[in-house]
């Protein structure tokens, strides 16, 4: 044949050979390859999911086995797209047993795109019961992508039972530190921020969606391979090899992600990245993955655009508890799990991994060992491949704009946190100053408005569950009837006597919401005199308290709490309020949910004991003021979860805990109990990231041993009142980056300080804007009087002198207020006498000084406690400093009590030294080291005891006394003649 011939021929076969495979493309979608998928039985199928068994006629052999866990907008093909990269066929080849989880397409699913982020980690933990059962062997759990967040997830859900390790390949733990395309996390909280709930849950991802995502990552290659696609349609042979590769990734692979799942996965895992910090909520149940405690295997792709390194390495530092070691691949997010790279090295070092953990071969070369403390390698420079050739190609210049662009980004999100921050509490503080005293304010009024905004939101956590706005209101409502009908009305005094449990916070939400004053009794407390100080006439308790509660002569005694079953308190015949039907109460005509005005009392508070017991009234508009003020304060977002370890009765969780996360939206975690021991599980399991203090509760926790979830902790903030100053630093040092924001709050009028600065451990800081103006006054302290000038007028104190702190009073509070002054500075003002002396620095910082209570009166004079203690608390062995008097003739001697830290010693020049900074009229008498101080139920230190048991008789080694040189020595008898 000619040569022209010969050439036409070829190019009418190929064009024929083109245009016939082009027409099957058309038709099909694709070439018939002949290729069979690997074989596989449906070995169950649920409402979510089907789970095939791969190779079931191997089920005989002794093999580890593994469930694959597909991402929820890729089909569970991708374990199996073709012979050729199928992740199934080359684990089974090599040993492993496979299984995968199967959740179809949702759009074609019944009830598919309702489905949630709850129903696929249920279905993931369901899956490993079956096989489990079915193979009498723990599960390798792997996941891709998402996937690999729903194997973390339902590992976390499960406490590990059953799963011998996990196995994840470009799975996100960590969304702080960016999202796909370089894109910073903060911007994409932002915007889901700002979608209403119903939006964001009623939009279902289609297919095309997500694909056309991925496409967009690398559209040169995507051009590309459609160019050669079409170049090589022609030859069958060549194409076959890729082809059901090529449609997987072009048509067939993709499926719809359901809004509910969409929304939940935005709002849990982008905008609160409650994966890393905890909380996450999985059903009713609250969970961290911090619960993993079998070892985890993580691919990470090092040109991964989709979950950048860094990312994916969270898993260190959320999952403290866990062995995590890491495999590293040049690769991108698909290229991990399939194509030529993933045969090669990804699904080989799965299976040695497996049968690693099995003990039958050793650990993959490209599988290291990790903790969360090892730096992680330098993240990828944006962009990919491209970046990275441009950083080859530039050098040093890429380093100089890296560092650039890194100190920018850096700026940036301080500038839109400060302008985050901003925004929330501007309106805040805003609201604050229009409250006077008729504006309608209260606990109700503020729960209802976040059950309005947030219906679905979680309001509050209590042993390991959440509950919702909706729920907490349902609830509440519920009760205000059934105080209805026992007859109680707007303004009556009803005391409330419970443990900490969701029934008491409804209750004294309800009695809000009805306009009734809770009066907040202690169980810990003096019941009856707390009773008689108030005058109650009735009370609502729980089961455990009913039966203290009516011994009470004269009061009527409610049972509320614990369900509504029958049930009968040692033959008490209490009324059930459980047993009230909400439904048959007809709600009078004077009813009018949220009636409290800013002036009204609302809550009743108990502090103290024996002859110090006293009963504070706290208004609804003192109450708004600690709310949005710690709100303000410590930048409270519904991202936060504040956890309440004091008691509800306690002013901080009242005031504090309650009042913040009502007024932000965030969550309220309550603490049944205390307890250093548990205390981290909880604040991982919890998510939390605010937690209360008061006094010295933080003790236990610091001197505590070091414990897994402390680790990489998520808490920032520890807020509360009444840490001493050696406590505060080593709060902060242990717990870093967490800090001591302090309070100061006088328990009757409307001052509020707050330590915003970090920098001044013990400084109680500045007045907080919208609060109670503040003045130091000069007081003599013998007259128990402010100091006045020629004028009559009081003086106020300057730097560092020690003063009276004054806080001004509204003309309508004069009658209420505890001491009232008039004319103090000018005509006809009004303060308060505080009853707290306080120092301010230089830089217009407070600092307390002693309360009028502690004051030691001497023979030379009275002597306020907080010098003394805060300069021994500054010994770094000093665990806990008293200071009080020791009765000693007409007078007292000052003195100080100090424990010390686990094996450390005290010498005498240690003191002598830390006290030289303390006036030495204000230094103590004698110092004693004592095994323990007493604390009261509020976790403040008594001194009672220690003034009982006054100077030691003999010589101890362990008290030391002030000579007449100024010096510390050891307790002789000569030296305690002297006192």
């Amino acid at each position: 044949m000619p040569p022209v011939a010969n050439v036409l021929h070829r190019l009418g076969s190929r064009l024929g050979a083109t245009a016939q495979n082009a027409l099957e493309v058309a038709r099909f979608g694709g070439l018939d390859t002949d290729e069979d998928a690997s074989p596989y039985e449906v070995v169950t199928e649920q409402r979510v999911y089907r789970l095939r068994h791969y190779f079931p006629a191997g089920t005989g052999e002794d093999r580890p086995v593994m469930v694959l866990v597909p991402p929820l907008m890729i089909s569970a093909e991708v374990y199996d797209i073709s012979s050729r990269v199928s992740a199934v066929g080359e684990l089974y080849r090599r040993g492993v047993d496979p299984w995968v989880v199967d959740f179809g397409a949702p759009e074609r699913e019944p009830g598919g795109l309702e489905r949630t982020v709850t129903d696929h980690v249920v279905a993931v933990s369901d899956a490993v019961d079956r096989v489990r059962e079915l193979t009498g062997r723990d599960v390798h759990l792997a996941g891709y992508s998402q996937g690999g967040m729903f194997v973390y997830q339902a590992a976390a859900y499960r406490r590990s039972a059953g799963i011998a390790s996990l196995v994840t390949f470009g799975s996100p733990a960590d969304t702080s530190v960016g999202l796909p395309f370089g894109l910073p996390s903060w911007l994409a909280a932002d915007a889901a921020e700002r979608i209403p709930d119903a939006l964001l849950g009623g939009i279902a991802v289609p297919g095309w969606v997500t694909r056309t995502g991925f496409q967009l990552l690398s559209p040169v290659k995507s051009v590309r391979s459609r160019v050669d696609f079409v170049r090589q349609l022609h030859d069958r042979e060549r194409l076959a090899p890729r082809e059901r590769q090529r449609r997987f990734l072009e048509r067939e692979g993709w499926v719809s992600w359901p809004g509910p799942a969409l929304a939940e996965f935005v709002r849990q895992f982008i905008q609160h990245n409650r994966m890393m910090t905890g909380g996450f909520v999985i059903g009713d149940r609250l969970v961290t993955l911090a619960d993993i405690s079998c070892p985890v295997l993580t691919f990470v792709g090092e040109v991964d655009e989709i979950a950048a390194p860094p990312m994916v390495r969270g898993i260190r530092r959320a999952a403290p508890r866990a062995q995590v070691y890491e495999a590293s691949l040049r690769a991108g997010h698909f290229g991990l799990v399939v194509g030529s790279l993933a045969v090669a090295q990804t699904w080989p070092a799965v299976a040695a991994w497996a049968r690693w953990r099995a003990g039958d071969a050793q650990l993959p070369e490209i599988v290291t060992r990790v903790t969360g403390d090892e730096e992680s390698p330098a993240p990828s420079l944006p962009g990919g491949p491209a970046g990275y050739g441009l950083q080859l190609a530039l050098g040093v210049g890429t380093s100089a704009v890296r560092s650039a662009a890194g100190t920018a980004t850096r700026a940036v999100r301080g500038t839109q946190q400060i302008a985050k921050e901003a925004a929330q509490n501007l309106p805040r503080l805003a609201r604050l100053e229009r409250i006077h005293s008729n504006t309608r304010m209260s606990l109700g009024l503020l729960l209802d408005e976040q059950a309005r905004d947030r219906p679905k939101e979680v309001f509050f956590l209590w042993q390991g569950r959440a509950h919702t706005h909706t729920a907490g209101k349902r609830r509440i409502d519920a009760i205000v009837r059934g105080l209805v009908h026992i007859g109680v009305r707007q303004g009556d005094e009803v005391g409330v006597l419970m443990n900490t449990r969701p029934t008491a916070l409804a209750l004294v939400a309800a009695l809000s919401r009805l306009g009734a004053v809770a009066v907040l009794l202690r169980p810990d407390g003096d019941l009856a005199r707390e009773a008689a100080l108030t005058r109650l006439t009735r009370i609502i308790a729980d089961p455990e308290n009913a039966e203290c509660a009516a011994s009470l002569g004269g009061v009527e005694t409610f049972l509320l709490g614990g369900g509504g079953a029958d049930r009968k308190l040692r033959g008490l015949s209490l009324m059930d309020m459980e047993r009230i039907d909400p439904d048959e109460v007809e709600l009078p005509g004077w009813y009018r949910p949220n009636p409290g005005r800013a002036g009204d009392v609302a809550f009743v508070l108990f502090t103290g004991d024996g002859e110090h017991l006293r009963a504070t009234r706290v208004t609804n508009r003192r109450w708004a003021l600690s709310a949005f003020g710690t709100a303000s304060s410590a930048s409270l977002s519904p991202a936060d979860t504040v956890y309440s370890i004091t008691p509800l009765q306690h002013p901080s969780a009242l005031l504090m805990s309650l009042g913040g996360a009502v007024a932000s939206g965030a969550r309220l975690a309550l603490a049944t109990a205390y307890d250093p021991e548990t205390f981290w599980d909880e604040a991982r399991r919890y998510g939390v990231t605010v937690a209360s203090y008061t006094w010295t509760l933080l003790r236990d926790l610091v001197n505590a041993p070091q414990h897994p979830g402390e680790r990489h902790h998520a808490i920032r903030l520890f807020i509360g009142s009444g840490m001493p100053r050696g406590l505060w630093r080593r709060v902060e040092e242990r717990f870093t980056p967490a800090r001591v924001l302090e309070f100061y709050a006088s328990t009757s009028g409307e001052a509020i300080l707050v330590n915003l600065r970090a920098k001044k451990a013990g400084s109680l800081g500045r007045p907080l804007p919208g609060s109670a103006e503040v003045r130091l006054a000069r007081y003599d302290l013998e007259a128990a009087e402010l100091v006045t000038g020629p004028d009559g007028f009081a003086e106020e104190c300057g730097p560092d002198e020690i003063g009276m702190l004054l806080t001004r009073i509204r003309p309508a509070m004069i009658a209420s207020a505890a001491r009232p002054v008039r004319g103090v500075f000018r005509p006809e003002d009004a303060w308060a006498i505080t009853g707290d002396l306080f120092r301010r620095d230089a830089d217009g910082d407070y600092w307390l000084v002693g309360r009028d209570a502690e004051l030691i009166r001497t023979a030379d004079g009275i002597v306020p406690p907080g010098p003394a203690r805060d300069a021994l608390g500054d010994l770094p062995y000093v665990d806990a400093v008293a200071v009080y008097g020791i009765p000693s003739g007409d007078a007292e001697l000052a003195a100080a009590a100090i424990t010390l830290r686990e094996d450390c010693q005290v010498k005498p020049v240690d003191l002598s030294e830390a006290l030289l900074r303390v006036e030495p009229e204000l230094r103590p008498a004698l110092v004693r080291v004592v095994d323990d101080i007493p604390v009261t139920g509020g976790r403040r230190l008594a001194t009672a005891p220690l003034r009982a048991e006054g100077v030691p008789d003999k010589a101890d080694g362990r008290t030391f006394v002030r000579d007449d040189a100024g010096a510390y020595r050891p307790l002789t008898e000569e030296l305690r003649q002297a006192l």
